[in-house]
């Protein structure tokens, strides 16, 4: 190990006393500090302008709150849905695309296929860089990555012309078949930054070197729109955190589920696009491990959307791709296609912010759109004139005004009464109580129709599954939605309200990286396929190699294998530093195949398209095993009239305060359970007990 590494590695590892995570939702921002193994935890309100800002309030806070300072921090961990958001809200830079000449229009036509066949007027987004701005560049290589037309100058100068004309911030440079030879794209972005040294450049054959022309344009243009926005944010982030003493590393959460560095964030942003999302999912899976749990789904709601993901023997569903942006609820092909390692999951706009309103047909619909931080619901008292998922909990009884968001917010049941009657109440001659329980019904059946379309898609049933909910609106919603897909039994993790803050506690430092080289395996190349692993674990290793000594560091390399002339290919996995030969990755090959397909294809040939490899370290905490029995049963010293949403009746609930409650205690519901960041509620039909590791349990009796 070099000096260098040595005293890196050291340094962190000394310093693990104190880390901190952070996780910018579109309402609020999560904070937890873990030191040893106490944890202290807050929420703040995200602040729109300037993210950081929030950031700063929140970790100031958490520090004095644990008696901490900003120089005893050794780790910061973070993610965020920024990137996300700016796709989908179209707020990020005015972006161009450089193109082979004759394929400018690739982003618009997509893969000329027809995601909802029978609706006449289809609608999908528009391509993140407008036709004026997709320019032509005159050069062409093979698919073997030759040379047919040499790179013409000319076209790059009338590419400048024009960049500077509509003041473009960022360029993705995408040429055709790069990325099996980037020589053209490297020429065309030397010749960019010698002539506009203040763009951002975003390569195709860096950001995603893979093979199928319209995903990797598209997701070098995603990288391209995001990444002045997802700058401008770190180097607030790091001059404030420069500013108030915290000197530590800063590692951010990636979309498929572990920790990189600041400088590949900057680099590529749209790995971080599902971040935020991705560290709830390493908590549930950390949950399963502990309760052994061998089938799960975990429900994150927040104050802006809904995230559900399935586990399966203690692990979420891994991709390669997944869309942003759907434009029609749950339909695939409708969003743009990204191309990166991604923890799959279904995300809908179903938050407590969410607004509801009626259609052109009458029918109540809630989100996507949604009253985020600014104004926030009506209840928040900050200017909101829209109801909301938060106004329906709280006339439905389920949130305490006077202790919501650990008292940082004082709600305003009075408001929230009249934006119910308002927009709701009054259209269909119901009372403002009537009008919330509307809402809460609908919201929760978009949750429980997301979930059955994402296990459907993936051909995975509900039966038996486990639902872990966190997140600042999962707990009061998850006892519903377990009644809708019939699941007996929910955990609600301590410190659920910051569920996916306390999942980047969990994660591992990883990287993975691509690239497509097309083989047939009756041709298999052993010297290629040596040469692409290497060109691969070289990437791969530079990215981590300031945070994992060798030691730590573990590989898994696959290939994305299909049969001849099909359309989409599998993941085959390989032993690491293992060249596994033709009969080898065939059986390989047809055992996952069959897996999937329950089939085989017996005689037809079977092709390579990728191949990928991926490094990590060991997982930076985990949760102790974990058992539930039940003790001591509990009868409320305090109620709440709610209006209990499973039998659509008015009722007394039983209030707990978390914190109070011991392993073993349990009690049988209508309850309500509160905390700082969050409300459990437990409605009636099922029961609530502490597991050994201070997790709320909760039982259907039917299924009990």
């Amino acid at each position: 190990m070099s000096e260098k590494h040595s005293s890196r590695t050291d340094a962190v590892q000394a310093q693990t006393l104190v880390r901190v995570a952070v996780d910018i939702g579109g309402t609020f921002t999560d904070v937890v500090l873990m030191r040893g193994e106490q944890r202290s935890a807050i929420k703040v309100l995200t602040t729109h302008k300037d993210p950081a800002d929030g950031v700063m309030t929140g970790l100031v806070e958490v520090c004095s709150n644990a008696a901490v300072l900003p120089e005893q921090v050794s780790l910061l961990l973070h993610g965020t849905t920024l990137a996300t958001n700016a796709l989908i809200e179209r707020r990020g830079a005015r972006t161009a695309l450089l193109t082979t000449q004759g394929h400018r229009d690739a982003l618009e036509m997509a893969l000329e296929n027809r995601f909802e066949q029978y609706d006449v007027n289809i609608d999908r987004p528009a391509p993140l860089v407008p036709r004026p701005l997709r320019l032509p560049i005159n050069e062409r290589l093979d698919a073997a990555g030759e040379v047919l037309v040499e790179l013409d100058q000319k076209s790059i100068e009338d590419a400048v012309r024009i960049l500077r004309d509509h003041k473009v911030e960022s360029v993705a440079i995408g040429l055709l078949h790069s990325y099996v030879n980037p020589q053209h794209e490297l020429a065309v972005a030397d010749y960019l930054l010698q002539a506009m040294p203040e763009l951002n450049i975003s390569l195709s054959s860096a950001v995603c070197p893979e093979i199928r022309e319209y995903e990797r344009l598209s997701t070098t243009c995603a990288n391209a729109y995001v990444k002045p926005l997802m700058q401008r944010y770190l180097e607030s982030l790091e001059r404030k955190l420069d500013a108030a003493g915290f000197a530590c590393p800063t590692l951010l959460m990636t979309s498929g589920g572990g920790l990189t560095t600041l400088a590949t964030a900057r680099e590529f942003p749209i790995r971080l696009v599902e971040s935020g999302p991705a560290g709830g999912t390493i908590l549930a899976a950390a949950l399963c491990d502990a309760f052994s749990e061998h089938r799960a789904l975990s429900f994150d709601m927040g104050g802006t959307t809904a995230k559900l993901c399935i586990i399966d023997q203690g692990a979420p569903l891994y991709s390669r791709a997944f869309e942003v942006d759907r434009s029609y609820r749950f339909k695939k092909g409708s969003g743009l296609p990204v191309r990166i390692p991604v923890i799959e999951m279904v995300e809908i706009g179903a938050g407590g912010g969410s607004l509801a309103n009626i259609d052109n047909l009458g029918r109540l619909q809630i989100g996507p759109e949604s009253a985020g931080s600014e104004p926030g619901p009506a209840c928040y008292g900050r200017g909101g004139d829209g109801a909301t998922v938060t106004d329906a909990d709280l006339v439905l009884g389920k949130l305490d005004p006077a202790d919501f968001a650990g008292g940082r917010l004082q709600l305003d049941e009075s408001a929230a009464r009249t934006v119910l009657s308002n927009s709701l109440g009054d259209r269909f001659q119901h009372s403002a109580t009537q009008a919330a329980y509307a809402v809460s019904e609908v919201v929760n059946e978009n949750m429980a129709a997301a979930a059955r379309a994402h296990l459907a898609e993936w051909g995975k049933g509900a039966g038996g599954r486990t639902l872990i909910a966190f997140g600042g609106a999962a707990p009061l919603h998850a006892c519903l939605l377990a009644s809708k897909l019939k699941l007996d039994r929910v955990i609600i993790p301590a410190d659920a309200g910051v569920g996916s803050a306390v999942g980047f506690l969990l994660a591992p430092v990883s990287y993975e990286v691509v690239r497509s080289r097309y083989m047939r395996l009756d041709q298999l190349d052993v010297a290629a396929v040596t040469a692409v692993l290497e060109e691969l674990r070289s990437e791969a290793l530079s990215v981590v190699d300031e945070l994992l000594s060798p030691e730590e560091i573990r590989e898994q390399a696959k290939a994305y294998m299909r049969y001849l002339g099909q359309g989409y290919e599998i993941a085959v996995e390989l032993e690491p530093d293992e060249i596994p030969s033709e009969v080898d990755l065939r059986e390989r090959f047809e055992r996952e195949y069959l897996k999937l397909y329950g089939r085989t294809i017996p005689g037809l040939a079977v092709e390579i398209l990728s191949w990928t490899l991926g490094v990590s370290g060991p997982a930076s905490g985990t949760l102790a095993a974990d058992q539930v029995q039940r003790q001591r049963q509990l009868q409320a010293d305090e109620h709440r009239d709610v209006f209990d949403v499973i039998s659509a009746q008015p009722a007394k609930a039983g209030c707990f305060r978390r914190e109070t409650l011991l392993p073993g205690d349990w009690f049988e519901g209508p309850a309500l359970v509160v905390e700082a960041q969050t409300t459990s509620y437990i409605g009636r039909g099922f029961t609530g007990c502490v597991s050994a590791q201070r997790h709320l349990v909760i039982t259907s009796q039917e299924g009990a």
